[in-house]
Parts: structure tokens; C-alpha cells; sequence
């Protein structure tokens, strides 16, 4: 795909837009099915238009180190959220589908709420039922 940077003749504006080849823009333009996004008109022609090339490796090594304080920043609100589940919910560990639906059953069985261990199939059948349950990443503490 290329895009290029298009130009109306008839009203000066510059609009973008995506092509697969530069032939495929000629072909477009010859059957009137390239027209301005502004006034209509026909009269769209390309402009001249810089790649978006790095020029050199220490651009590149910026772009992965910003991704990379991205990732960890991730982790830390991810680790937040986990010590909260931690500190005010009951690990039920691998029984949580289980632990559920006895909260959910039994009103007399209360509960700050849970957390724990299930499947995706067990989550959906725990929703069908009207079980209100959430999936959540979890990062092992292993993890750096």
C-alpha cells in the first residue's frame, strides 16, 4: 500500500489517501473514481510526498525504548491492580467456577468476593447464569 498526498486543482486543499500501486492511482484517476474530498472535483493530482524512513539506528533504538518504559509502565499499574485483588479478595484458586456459583446460590453466604483460576469456557457459562465474572491478565510475580 501507498500514500500518497493529493492535491484538488480546482480548490488548492490536500487530502491523503491509500493506493496499492502507482498504477492503481492512474487507473482510478482515468476512470473518474478519484475525486476531491472537499469540492468533488476530478482535477486530483499526486504531490509530492516524503517517505517515513528512519535514517539511522539511534531513532530506532528511541522508538524500542520508548515501547519498552510503555511495557514496564503497563506492569507497574498491572502489579497496582493485582495487590488490590490480593489484599481485599479471598483466593479460591483453581475452585473459583466453583466458589461462584456457591456465593451466587447461597444469600446467605457472604463475601468481600473472590478471585481465583478458570477457564473461558467456565467464565461464559458463569455469565450465562448471570454470574458476574471478568477476566483479567495476570503477571507472575517470576516475571521481571
Amino acid at each position: 500500500m501507498i500514500k500518497y498526498k493529493l492535491t484538488c486543482e480546482e480548490c488548492k486543499k490536500n487530502f491523503d489517501s491509500w493506493f496499492s500501486s502507482s498504477k492503481e492511482f492512474e487507473r482510478l484517476k482515468k476512470m473518474k473514481l478519484i475525486n476531491c474530498n472537499y469540492c468533488n472535483s476530478f482535477k486530483v493530482i499526486k504531490s509530492l510526498m516524503a517517505p517515513n524512513v528512519l535514517n539511522n539506528l539511534s531513532q530506532s533504538s528511541k522508538n524500542k525504548n520508548r515501547e519498552e518504559d510503555r511495557l514496564k509502565s503497563f506492569k507497574r499499574e498491572m502489579k497496582k491492580y493485582q495487590n488490590f485483588i490480593k489484599n481485599n479478595l479471598e483466593y479460591v484458586g483453581e475452585n473459583f467456577a466453583y466458589e461462584a456459583r456457591l456465593i451466587h446460590y447461597n444469600s446467605k453466604k457472604k463475601t468481600n468476593g473472590i478471585y481465583g483460576k478458570a477457564t473461558k469456557e467456565q467464565v461464559k457459562e458463569l455469565n450465562e447464569e448471570g454470574i458476574e465474572t471478568q477476566i483479567i491478565p495476570w503477571i507472575d510475580e517470576k516475571e521481571n
